[in-house]
């Protein structure tokens, strides 16, 4: 499955990245897409079996799961 986690800091996203790449999970760096949200601009997208919610920043702002109409929201984080 394919994820993207959105945050609301630019370090928490690259923390996010660190702790998912430690585990051997395929995770990188991108621009949000603007229909998810413009908080830090930063968001990190990923491929795993399953979301590993456990590995957010505390920062993190939501985690959706791409699917072939769009997003569905897994984690919302207020």
């Amino acid at each position: 499955m394919n994820y993207i986690a959105t945050f609301y800091t630019h370090a928490a996203a690259l923390m996010t990245n660190r702790a998912l790449r430690g585990k051997n999970i395929e995770s990188r760096l991108a621009p949000v897409p603007r229909v998810l949200s413009s908080s830090c601009g930063t968001c990190v997208m990923y491929t795993a079996c399953d979301p590993n919610l456990s590995e957010m920043d505390p920062d993190v702002e939501a985690v959706y799961e791409t699917t072939g109409s769009g997003y569905r929201e897994l984690l919302r984080n207020e």
